[in-house]
């Protein structure tokens, strides 16, 4: 059942936890509501144990009888196993999932489909079969009840698994199949295959087989009980990719219908930073992208109106203006030393002060001495832009 537990596309990512537990939640309710609604229908459940019970003897598997009488012979053996199969599935079963989900989250999106999808089959199992255990048949057929006889050891009563006084909380003729060997499957399906260590994988092997020894020893299920839950865990993995096919279908559709609600108009006058300015690929500036109504607007749009308008989107200060009154601001980003292109770093100079015979000019690089400000570059006739002192960064 390797596809079971695979990572699929949709599932890269880990599934959010507060989303998780009302899921499994949920479907767990259905499950234990579903078990507890199924009529009992007494006559018929034990007609059905019998008729496994004769099916199993004509089949020459009789494991159950032997390890009955072990574990009512010996308490060292019966009070384990008794903890064992009140408790086990509600700790493990739980453990593996969270383990799976924090550690191997790609695949836990089809491990929980897998559980689910099995338990909801056993669920089916139940209503359509329902099956008397061997313990709650006659004397006569050599079986005793070891959750009953090490009661006082425990929690529970006489109703299996249940606690103590709420036996009537629970259907005692739902063992065909057996889902606590389905879910111990489970467990050593995901152990085995997603196990790095060899200990991990070896429990994944141990423990569904431990839990078919317990199950036939207490006396809770038959042998082909065991198998049948083997079986829906089966039929459970093969449904598994088509149920996760068919939830990401309804969930697209879900994202369409609400796709075509109409979206919330940006008011006039907002006051986000952006101010409808985009970046391009390459740009590093964002700049605003507005509709032309002639060609020749965006070719003769000056560098100051663009720098302005950064200006007033990064900085929120009003821009000056320069002599012909166009907006004018210096916007400083820091950059790498710039020179002219296609020429090479100045040198400098000789000092007047220096004397002039022996001199070497300086192999020094000049660095920029004023910062380029767009009030130069966009009226013509200005003045030059003041000397700086230098930088050993150019502020364009």
């Amino acid at each position: 059942m390797p596809h079971a537990t695979a990572a699929t596309p949709s599932s890269g990512h880990r599934p959010r936890w507060w989303t998780e537990l009302p899921l499994i939640a949920v479907v767990y309710g259905l499950y234990a509501t579903g078990r507890l609604l199924v009529h009992e229908n007494i006559p018929a459940a034990v007609e059905n144990g019998l008729a496994i019970l004769r099916l199993e003897k004509a089949l020459h598997l009789n494991a159950e009888h032997p390890l009955n009488r072990l574990l009512t012979a010996r308490p060292t053996l019966g009070i384990p196993a008794d903890f064992a199969y009140a408790s086990l599935h509600y700790l493990v079963t739980p453990a593996v999932l969270i383990w799976i989900f924090r550690r191997r989250s790609a695949a836990y999106r089809a491990a929980r489909t897998w559980l689910m999808t099995s338990t909801l089959l056993g669920l089916a199992g139940f209503a359509l079969m329902p099956t008397c255990p061997p313990r709650l048949l006659d004397a006569h057929h050599g079986f005793v009840d070891t959750m009953a006889q090490y009661s006082a050891y425990g929690w529970w009563g006489a109703g299996a698994s249940a606690p103590r006084g709420l036996s009537g909380m629970t259907n005692q003729y739902a063992a065909m199949p057996s889902l606590h060997v389905g879910w111990a499957v489970w467990c050593g399906v995901l152990l085995w295959r997603h196990g790095r260590h060899p200990l991990v994988r070896a429990a994944g092997v141990a423990y569904p087989l431990i839990t078919v020894l317990v199950v036939m020893g207490t006396a809770n299920h038959y042998f082909l009980d065991a198998v049948a839950g083997a079986a829906v865990m089966a039929a459970g993995a093969l449904l598994t990719r088509p149920s996760l096919r068919l939830a990401d279908r309804v969930k697209d559709r879900t994202r369409a219908v609400f796709a075509r609600m109409p979206a919330s108009v940006t008011p006039t006058g907002s006051t986000f930073v952006s101010d409808g300015c985009k970046t391009s690929p390459g740009e590093r500036i964002p700049g605003r992208r507005t509709a032309s109504a002639h060609p020749s607007d965006a070719s003769t749009r000056s560098a100051a109106e663009a720098l302005s308008l950064i200006h007033i989107v990064y900085k929120r200060q009003p821009p000056t203006r320069d002599a012909s009154g166009a907006p004018c601001s210096t916007v400083r980003v820091w950059t790498r030393p710039c020179w002219p292109p296609h020429s090479a770093p100045p040198r400098r100079s000789a000092s007047p002060s220096s004397p002039s015979s022996g001199a070497t000019p300086s192999r020094r690089r000049s660095r920029p001495t004023a910062a380029r400000s767009c009030c130069a570059s966009s009226s013509s006739g200005s003045a030059a832009a003041p000397r700086r002192r230098p930088r050993p960064w150019c502020r364009i």
